[in-house]
């Protein structure tokens, strides 16, 4: 048996052999996972929930929480409200375009989350969402 070197000769096969590259990637999945659950941390708040789909976002936002004791928190450093304004003010002379996130325990008072809500806004940001909670799907 000879084979032949004249018109049927086959090339080489260029092509990309992707299942060791799937493996990583399911690999990689599964450790994000569970690696991902363990990487909350931050102030306890019980949020409400609302059936609207969360917004994408492009740079790191500004987050005022307030728990269900009334205490705020910016950027996970407990502020009262007075110096919580002065740090938006300071904030928003470096860049008032940045959004912030209010994310308010289901149980706090509403004046106070209207009060926070005003601060945000007399100081100039325009961009202020709030953080909700899917509803948990009853069976």
């Amino acid at each position: 048996m000879a084979f032949s070197q004249g018109k049927n000769r086959r090339g080489l096969v260029a092509d990309i052999n992707v299942t060791p590259l799937v493996d990583v990637m399911l690999v990689l999945l599964i450790i994000f996972m569970i690696t991902a659950p363990m990487m909350t941390q931050g102030v306890d708040v019980d949020l409400p929930e609302t059936t609207s789909k969360s917004l994408p976002q492009k740079e790191e936002p500004i987050l005022i929480s307030i728990n269900k004791k009334g205490e705020i928190y910016l950027n996970r450093i407990r502020a009262d409200q007075t110096m919580l304004r002065q740090q938006l003010v300071a904030l928003a002379k470096i860049n008032r375009d940045r959004p912030i996130y209010l994310k308010a325990d289901k149980q706090v008072p509403y004046g106070l989350v209207v009060s926070v809500m005003a601060d945000i806004k007399e100081v100039g940001f325009d961009r202020l969402g709030m953080i909700t909670r899917p509803p948990e799907k009853r069976r």
